[in-house]
């Protein structure tokens, strides 16, 4: 199983970037999918969950709520997180994750797979 990120990097506050979590190994389609942010301090919050199949589902934390965009491309197995008017407070390593059960996303019980995240930094 491989579940890899990348599009962080530096942004200027009020500005945008696309995050993309590109996976194999797994049956993509049927799996929950997450973006979990750690912060410098150690702690590690639930961004934003979409659930398996055609995604119909999805939840965002309420400090993105708004401004981030979560989808899914099946065919890819690839998903994506689209930030944007970004804020100091947004920055941190950004962690991909699946899991078959789309709570354990949302409460962040423990998903199946985890990537190794791709950091973002928001300053001027």
């Amino acid at each position: 199983v491989q579940v890899v990120e990348s599009g962080g990097g530096l942004v200027e506050p009020g500005g945008s970037l696309t995050l993309s979590c590109t996976t194999s190994g797994f049956s993509f389609r049927f799996y929950n999918l997450g973006w979990f942010r750690q912060t410098r301090e150690g702690g590690r919050e639930t961004v934003s969950c979409i659930s398996s199949g055609d995604g119909a589902n999805t939840y965002y934390s309420d400090s993105v709520k708004g401004r981030f965009t979560v989808s899914r491309d099946n065919i890819k197995k690839t998903m994506y997180l689209r930030m944007n008017s970004l804020t100091p407070e947004d920055a941190g390593t950004y962690i991909c994750a699946a899991d078959q059960h789309f709570q354990d996303c949302v409460y962040d019980y423990g998903m199946d797979y985890w990537g190794e995240g791709t950091l973002v930094t928001v300053s001027s």
